[in-house]
């Protein structure tokens, strides 16, 4: 055996990836298998290595991919190949997750390993449905119990007696066996008053909850639909929903939007949208590539020339700079030129650089918000250098030279579609999109080639939402009215207008 090989089994959270450890992430960062769970959130994945082997053994209503005594022999194979193995699993690897099965089988191989917590369902879940499950005022005892026992089991090891004497009880796996726990705790004495509620997918954005008594309980979850995955809790703290429902009351809960930026870009929009409650699903329509010619190296060389520098986009901002460090030159290759931008995010991206720019448009963050700003200074004569797009609009540049100036555009990148984006639009859609965000043309007119190629028409009810005046008049050129603009052209302000929009619903 390759001495180097070893195992992690680190518990992937609740469900929402923004509660796993940071000692799991740097260990999914250097991985070269992973092997997960269907409850571990596949967004985890995305810290891995391109080069890293995914291995997925969920277990799913009772169907398994893989027996478990298989999954341990599938451990032991691969660090015996000397591998980093994770045993990505939900919640925690021992809080009825079988981790210690799996460190059992290898411990008997002599296969090193090592453990990382993770945060219990059992606690997040409630929390997430406004339910501390300790409360000085109500209990300070908390049972967690399986609600799902091993089958080959004659009879039960759950003590109901002794459980209906204590405060809170948090059931794991129970919903198809919710009946037999009501059944048992009030056979035991619990009143059928006890409140109680029942959360299938907790802590992300699909999260669903039927709040009732034992009494009720069975006709709420029948009411609201709910299934596996679920956390069921009994007890007085339940009556605490009403006051700290704090994720289910987000402006976006529930709507499951669709963005369109670069991969790169959409961190930003994606944030801010989850943060406002919103399930989001990222389909990039924009490739990005930077351009680099003799010309784009020349231009580097002779930034001196230049009087002013003016910046459409934080693409721009980035390619540019990196071209110039690659050229070993320095930010005092700008020290004579004055910088103008097009709007916040740009500025933000220049400032990362510790540069400040001279200018920039009030409000009105477009080429004509920013040839309206330039109209207020005396270009007569000036050099002006316009880093942009290979494709972009002539209204900016034809301004500037309608007013005296001298204009190099320098194109700095270049767009194009994603080829693999057309799959997955295609997965995107084959559940209920409620919104589409745009954040550009070109975002617009790759959406509508991309559909196109997948064979998709747009639902009725979908919300069209646009940046701003440019974006939406793309998007009425293929026969659609942008069903939201936002007032502020930024991705702050499209969040706005979505919640505005929400909310009136």
């Amino acid at each position: 055996m390759n001495k180097n090989g070893k195992v992690y089994l680190v518990g992937a959270g609740p469900g929402d990836p923004g509660l796993f450890t940071l000692k799991g992430k740097a260990l999914l960062e250097r991985a070269e298998v992973v092997i997960y769970d269907y409850l571990a959130n596949p967004d985890l994945l995305k810290f891995c290595p391109e080069n890293c082997e995914f291995i997925y053994v969920g277990k799913k209503g009772g169907a398994h991919t893989l027996p478990q005594e298989e999954i341990n022999k599938l451990l032991v194979k691969k660090a015996m190949e000397g591998k980093c193995v994770v045993r990505l699993k939900g919640g925690d690897p021992f809080l009825f997750g079988r981790g210690g099965e799996e460190i059992e089988e290898l411990v008997k191989e002599g296969i090193p390993f090592e453990v990382v917590s993770g945060i219990t369902s059992g606690i997040a879940v409630p929390a997430y449905a406004g339910i501390p499950v300790t409360h000085r005022d109500y209990t300070s005892t908390l049972a967690l119990i399986t609600g799902h026992e091993a089958e080959d089991k004659e009879e039960s090891k759950i003590n109901f007696k002794a459980l209906s004497k204590l405060g809170t009880l948090v059931f794991f796996m129970g919903v198809k066996n919710l009946p037999y726990i009501v059944e048992n705790l009030l056979k035991e004495g619990k009143s059928s008053d006890t409140p109680c509620a029942v959360i299938q997918w907790g802590t992300t954005p699909k999260q669903k909850t039927a709040q009732g008594t034992l009494a009720t309980i069975l006709e709420d979850v029948k009411k609201k639909g709910i299934t596996a995955p679920a956390i069921i809790v009994v007890g007085e703290v339940v009556k605490l929903r009403a006051k700290f429902n704090w994720f289910e009351t987000k402006p976006l809960f529930g709507k499951r939007i669709l963005i369109t930026r670069t991969r790169e870009q959409a961190s930003k929009l994606r944030i801010a949208l989850e943060e406002s409650g919103a399930e989001v699903c990222e389909v990039p329509t924009i490739e990005v590539r930077p351009l680099i010619s003799d010309k784009t190296l020349e231009v580097m060389q002779n930034l001196g020339r230049y009087d002013w520098i003016v910046f459409t986009s934080e693409n721009g901002v980035r390619y540019f700079f990196e071209t110039l460090f690659k050229q070993n030159l320095d930010l005092r290759a700008l020290s004579k030129l004055k910088i103008a931008v097009i709007g916040p995010a740009t500025f933000e991206a220049i400032n990362k650089f510790y540069l400040k720019a001279d200018l920039v448009p009030e409000k009105n963050y477009t080429q004509e918000g920013l040839a309206e700003a330039f109209k207020k200074l005396d270009l007569h004569g000036k050099k002006v250098l316009l880093v942009r797009a290979k494709v972009a609009r002539e209204l900016l540049p034809e301004s500037l030279k309608a007013q005296g100036a001298e204009v190099n555009i320098l194109p700095i990148y270049e767009t194009l579609c994603p080829e693999a984006s057309t799959a997955k639009l295609k997965e995107a859609f084959s559940e209920k999109i409620d919104a589409v965000t745009f954040t550009s043309s070109s975002t617009v007119e790759n959406f509508f080639a991309l559909l196109k190629k997948a064979g998709l028409t747009l639902p009725e009810s979908l919300v069209l939402a646009s940046i701003g005046p440019i974006t939406s008049e793309t998007i009425k050129k293929f026969g659609y009215e942008p069903t939201l603009e936002a007032k502020e052209y930024t991705i702050p302000g499209l969040v706005s207008a979505l919640i505005d929009f929400f909310g009136r619903g």
